[in-house]
């Protein structure tokens, strides 16, 4: 029997005797959270709205002192018992619970399994980036429902980029004041309060996601240059960018002028003026503050404005700066070519499949100083391409069209040589939204290559699992049909998958 679980457990026993069966007056017990959790799951997919009592059929239990984010599931015919590690691993459980339910002609049931299950690796994680389009609290809350339900475990907020600032900080007020109105292609902006980003922190945080904010500098920051163009270069209009500018429209970026188009690497801040640097503590210092988490991006990605040598000092000023505020610095691959790094940085890889030489040993610098990487190579788990050539939404640039398939075939220990699982935090699926603008969007291009992303982050390398493979889980996601449907998932059904309606 092939269940519908993604991510594929660790150790999964399935049992050929009754499974248990759910009435209309099933109690659950145990943990508030989780058994709030569990109830809300239940009348989602089933319709059921069990009671929670102190004793029940159905307990869910911290027991304390495994591998962090652990669980482990048993289920007979009697009863249910879930036990996690600590809340995180709870909470998976019951994620795990929830797409094993089923209904036959007696109605709702779970089959009787034995499950032992913790994640592969300890970063688990999705980018939106909100800055091409934005898109309002309640849809970034939606978005991370979605992530959390599949295991993952941080939501990294793309926040600032050519196109607009999409955070009001105090120190900075003229950053959301005069930045904030442009999205690609025109329509209304937006930003988030103070109060905004700590109600997504917040919420992020119950459902066991940790918010990575990342400030892209010293490229990307056309809309910086809008409120403080005293640290910011005028823009740098190579023949690249103009090829981009005359294949997607729009007018060539100026000075001084908003931004709409697609078009990058032609800002840069201004690298030798201390007035950057006291811009950046000012803005470094209010996110920190700001943000509960231990990581803290600055980008350093595209930055083809900036001359190698003035990008290497920016870059190490800028991780020091992050990790004087107590953060752990996060950066994009390109910076790994720089000296001078705090030795703590995090590199993350988005180059492609089959590096180039120069991508990859860039990502193996953070290796070589003794921290890690994270794991996003572009044409296997960027979220923004199309599926197919005949997708509406989505570019092309990473390889051409990113099928379900590559973006489950790849695996991260040996994506680049000489960074083994020792070297690797975690992997991340970035959603870039240049054609991207509602949460109806984001759903399509997400479901179901977001998928992949978390199994290959959580489960057992393929090797050492038997159900680790394309023919697996293809049939396994077609079955999560009906729960993505009733969650309100509006995923786009490939035709490499064998969609199941009930």
């Amino acid at each position: 029997m092939t269940l519908a679980l993604v991510p594929y457990p660790a150790s999964l026993l399935v049992s050929d005797t009754p499974p248990f069966r759910l009435t209309p007056d099933v109690a659950i017990s145990g943990d508030p959270a989780a058994s709030a959790e569990l109830s809300r799951l239940l009348l989602v997919r089933t319709g059921l709205s069990p009671a929670l009592a102190e004793t029940g059929p159905v307990e869910l239990r911290i027991v304390t002192g495994g591998v962090s984010e652990s669980y482990t599931l048993s289920v007979t015919s009697t009863g249910i018992r879930l036990s996690g590690s600590d809340a995180a691993g709870l909470f998976y459980g019951v994620q795990t619970l929830g797409q094993l339910l089923r209904r036959d002609d007696l109605g709702w049931s779970v089959p009787a399994v034995e499950i032992e299950d913790a994640p592969r690796f300890a970063y688990r994680g999705a980018m939106l980036d909100v800055a091409r389009h934005f898109f309002p609290v309640s849809v970034v809350k939606g978005f991370i429902d979605r992530a959390a339900a599949l295991k993952l475990n941080h939501l990294h907020l793309h926040l600032t980029d050519d196109q607009g600032w999409r955070l009001h900080l105090d120190a900075r007020p003229r950053l959301t004041e005069m930045a904030s109105d442009t999205v690609v292609g025109g329509g209304p902006g937006g930003f988030y309060t103070k109060a905004d980003y700590r109600d997504l922190v917040a919420y992020a945080a119950s459902r066991h996601v940790t918010v990575v904010p990342e400030i892209d500098v010293p490229g990307h920051t056309h809309a910086v240059a809008l409120a403080y163009p005293e640290i910011a270069e005028a823009p740098v209009l190579s023949d690249h960018v103009l090829e981009v500018v005359e294949s997607y429209g729009g007018a060539a970026p100026a000075a001084g002028e908003p931004y709409s188009g697609m078009a990058v690497g032609f800002s840069s801040l201004k690298i030798h003026d201390e007035a950057t640097y006291d811009f950046l503590a000012d803005v470094f210092g209010e996110l920190a503050a700001l943000t509960p988490g231990p990581y803290l991006h600055v980008g350093g990605d595209e930055a083809l404005g900036t001359a190698p040598d003035d990008f290497a000092e920016f870059m190490a000023r800028a991780t020091a700066l992050v990790a004087d505020l107590g953060k752990i610095p996060l950066t994009w691959h390109e910076a790994g070519a720089a000296p001078g790094l705090d030795p703590a940085t995090v590199g993350q890889y988005w180059g492609l499949t089959h590096p180039t030489d120069s991508s990859a040993d860039a990502a193996r610098s953070f290796a070589r100083n003794g921290s890690s990487v994270i794991l996003s190579p572009a044409d296997a788990v960027y979220l923004d391409m199309k599926y197919d050539t005949d997708t509406p939404l989505g570019l092309t640039w990473a390889n051409g069209p990113t099928s379900v398939e590559r973006s489950y075939s790849w695996e991260p220990a040996t994506l680049i040589a000489g960074i083994g699982d020792h070297d690797i935090l975690g992997v991340e699926a970035p959603l870039w939204t240049e054609t991207t603008s509602t949460a109806a969007d984001l759903d399509i291009m997400a479901f179901p290559r977001i998928t992949s992303a978390a199994e290959i982050a959580w489960s057992p390398a393929p090797g050492a699992s038997t159900e680790r493979t394309w023919t697996s889980f293809r049939q396994r996601i077609g079955a999560l049909a009906p729960l993505w449907t009733l969650s309100g998932i509006g995923f786009f059904r490939s035709p490499e998958i064998d969609w199941i309606t009930e």
